[in-house]
């Protein structure tokens, strides 16, 4: 049976903590900046966590279960 592989685009998207939270970017922040406002580009910089189910896929992409 051959190897499973890691996700390319999930490893590059996402990083899993220590304790095992799934952490991504944000959306909202590649391009139109000039008209979104200060305090929102500030907010959109600080990373999500994610989830329930969508942690669980993102941890099967990156091959740890």
């Amino acid at each position: 049976m051959p190897k499973q592989r890691t996700h390319s685009g999930t490893k590059d998207r996402f990083r899993v903590t220590k304790t095992g939270k799934v952490i991504h970017g944000r959306q909202n922040r590649n391009h139109l900046l000039e008209k979104k406002s200060s305090v929102r580009k500030r907010r959109l910089q600080r990373p999500g966590v994610l989830t329930g189910g969508d942690a669980a896929q993102v941890k099967r992409l990156l091959g740890l279960r």
